[in-house]
């Protein structure tokens, strides 16, 4: 039991430095005007408002590397039941996706990759059974 709830929070750590590093490479290619607050929603929803469609494409890549990557490594880790590890951090990188979208301004077309969370899991789950990935 113990070895599972650490490999699910070392799966979540990688996933999320995993998410992070993503996250900072789009920061790079579509920078913020000079002297952005993250904590002020309209400057936020004005620098959101102004960014092309395609800027959106590498945070849903990061958001989904979350899932995967810290699942497949939980699932990796843990002493038994790897679909379930994984599963349990795709379900908590479900929550924080929709606590992000829900705080956050973007596209309504970025709701699409909340359910893709799950089948990320999934996949890290079922590919680590065999040994194999």
């Amino acid at each position: 039991m113990v070895r599972s709830i650490i490999a699910v929070i070392v799966g979540m750590v990688v996933g999320m430095a995993a998410n992070m590093a993503l996250i900072l490479l789009n920061m790079k290619l579509f920078p913020g005007p000079e002297g952005l607050e993250f904590n002020d929603t309209r400057a936020m929803r004005a620098y959101v408002d102004s960014l092309p469609q395609v800027a959106f494409l590498l945070p849903m890549v990061a958001h989904l590397s979350q899932a995967l990557l810290g699942g497949w490594i939980a699932a990796r880790l843990g002493a038994s039941r790897p679909l379930l590890l994984a599963m349990v951090v795709a379900l908590l990188t479900l929550i924080g996706g929709v606590m992000n979208m829900m705080s956050l301004p973007g596209p309504v077309w970025m709701w699409l990759e909340i359910p893709l969370y799950m089948v990320a899991g999934y996949v890290a789950g079922t590919t680590w059974q065999g040994g194999r990935f």
